[in-house]
């Protein structure tokens, strides 16, 4: 589904056209019927940038759901190698189901999953997503609507704060239906070789994205630990 080592190596991955453009616009198309969203944020009240997102509730839109399902098993393989190699205890489950069993016992119970709108001129500040205590260190975007048809500019943006150097910034250029995968908050990333030994140090990243131009984005955000 996607490249696990690209998602090791650069703390990111796309999958390409992991949902059609149909299915892009269905989800799109939800925007407007509030009974299935928990709340609605318009990011200039809060200082988080220029636009609107809105949580899903549960139950989750079937599409939705079934990504969440789908993604979260390879992601635990990934994100339990990068606890190993950190020296972090936690192991995450190899199901979904029995991560939000822990999120939910820790007192985060409600979903993350988002909807997110951006017209001509909004953005959203470089941030990162932790609703809790407990965090899942990996997440998704997959972008709905179709770049230079729907809209121009709006660039999914990652910026790398490497320790003890200056931060590194990426653009991810992305297609109608593909889904960037990232680290949440920290990942291992590989020091030099001494003595003919890998070592690892954590490395901080936050995620954005770039003015828009002209035109309406849609993008889908998939959170693996719900909010406290």
């Amino acid at each position: 589904m996607f490249d696990s080592g690209n998602l090791d190596d650069r703390g990111f991955t796309v999958a390409r056209g992991l949902i059609a453009p149909e299915e892009c616009r269905a989800l799109a198309s939800l925007w407007p019927q509030q009974d299935r969203f928990r709340s609605h944020v318009v990011m200039q009240r809060h200082g988080y940038g220029q636009g609107e997102y809105q949580y899903f509730r549960y139950p989750l839109p079937e599409a939705v759901e079934r990504l969440r399902q789908a993604l979260y098993p390879e992601l635990a393989t990934v994100a339990n190698r990068w606890n190993e190699v950190l020296g972090v205890e936690r192991r995450f489950p190899p199901t979904l189901a029995g991560w939000l069993r822990e999120c939910h016992a820790g007192g985060q119970k409600r979903p993350t999953p988002l909807l997110l709108r951006y017209r001509p001129g909004d953005y959203n500040c470089l941030h990162r997503d932790l609703y809790g205590d407990l965090v899942f260190p990996i997440q998704a975007t997959i972008l709905l609507s179709e770049p230079r048809r729907d809209f121009e500019g709006g660039e999914f943006m990652l910026v790398e704060q490497r320790p003890r150097m200056q931060s590194r910034g990426e653009v991810v250029p992305l297609a109608q239906g593909d889904a960037v995968l990232f680290a949440v908050n920290q990942r291992p990333a590989p020091s030099s070789r001494k003595g003919g030994t890998r070592g690892w140090h954590r490395t901080a990243m936050r995620h954005g994205v770039s003015s828009l131009l002209a035109g309406e984005r849609f993008t889908l955000g998939i959170i693996f630990h719900d909010a406290a």
